[in-house]
């Protein structure tokens, strides 16, 4: 006995009614998806005012606290303690590669210095666990029978080396994201800064008023300089706090205006002069990365157009006329 054959309109041999509920479904997800993020955005003040706090915290024990009471802030975390250990046991720590990796995470905004043992212990501990993995499931296992031995070699090969690059590329991300939107943020707050020296506040109070205005609009901006004004209150020299910040972000730009601010500090140079002029420039440079951005457009819009517009382009303008061909043909 047949099947009956269907009896819906077809486009090169495919059923238009369970493609287009196939489309649906998808622009339903993703219409949910879109209204699911869009109610749960979370408001990252409360976080970069706890974060804030815990480090005036800090400044305050490392000022007044004694040596063994400073020991004991630094090595609280019992787990870090712990891969240090085992790091130092096997002779994989070392101090410059320990300091890289903790600047790297200030610069993703991570104040948790720790976490840089747990990056490095992951460099050596993921090629070792996915490696054995990969080789057991493939040659002691016999997954994936019909690969040759070039295919299989290549596999595990990939897998060791991804693994061991994996953190290196999350935490490379986040600096990368994180630098982009300090970027974006960083001629408004040298205007603001502009406007609060020619007002009369001190350096640490412009940065704090700068800190609480752009908050929202630039939170990662709004926590560097917030971090800065608690330093500028807290540490013993003016210049250090200043160094922190280029330290703490990945940006020419940000050394710039430190070196600016530390020379004002110095020299006594007048503040709000030069740091217009640096505003100036920055939004020249940002005016020329957008039509850098512009120009690039039609170039990639190319893919795009050609993978996605197009073939929908002639699917609603040939469909309905390959439709009544077929129908014509099925019943003449």
């Amino acid at each position: 006995m047949q099947a009956a054959p269907a009896s819906g309109p077809t486009v090169l041999g495919f059923d238009v009614i369970y493609i287009a509920t196939m489309l649906s479904a998808v622009a339903t997800f993703a219409v949910m998806l879109a209204i699911y993020a869009a109610t749960t955005v979370k408001d990252p003040m409360a976080r970069r005012v706890k974060a804030l706090n815990e480090r005036r915290e800090q400044l305050k024990a490392g000022i007044v606290a004694s040596t063994n009471k400073r020991k004991s802030l630094t090595n609280r975390n019992q787990a870090a303690d712990r891969v240090r250990g085992i790091l130092t046991q096997f002779k994989m720590l070392q101090d410059d590669q320990l300091k890289k990796t903790q600047q790297k995470l200030m610069q993703a905004g991570i104040r948790t210095k720790d976490l840089a043992f747990f990056i490095i212990f992951a460099r050596f501990v993921l090629p070792v666990v996915l490696g054995v993995a990969i080789v057991v499931a493939l040659y002691g296992m016999g997954m994936f029978p019909e690969w040759g031995w070039l295919r299989r070699y290549m596999t595990v090969a990939g897998v060791l080396v991804g693994s061991y690059k994996a953190p290196d590329i999350w935490l490379k991300n986040k600096v990368t994201k994180r630098s982009h939107a300090i970027r974006k943020g960083l001629p408004d707050a040298l205007d603001l800064l502009v406007i609060c020296a020619e007002a009369g506040l001190t350096v640490d109070a412009a940065f704090g008023r700068v800190s609480r205005e752009l908050g929202k609009a630039y939170p990662e901006l709004g926590d560097e300089f917030g971090l800065t004004a608690i330093e500028l209150g807290f540490l013993s020299e003016r210049r250090q706090a200043f160094e922190n910040l280029a330290n703490r972000v990945d940006l020419e730009a940000v050394r710039g205006v430190v070196t600016t601010m530390i020379q004002t500090e110095k020299y006594g140079t007048p503040l709000a002069s030069a740091l217009r002029v640096l505003s100036a420039e920055f939004r020249n440079e940002r005016m020329m990365r957008a039509e850098e951005k512009a120009a690039r457009l039609p170039a990639i819009m190319t893919v795009p157009l050609i993978l996605f517009i197009l073939p929908t382009l002639f699917i609603v303008i040939l469909g309905p006329a390959a439709c009544s061909i077929n129908d014509s043909f099925l019943h003449g």
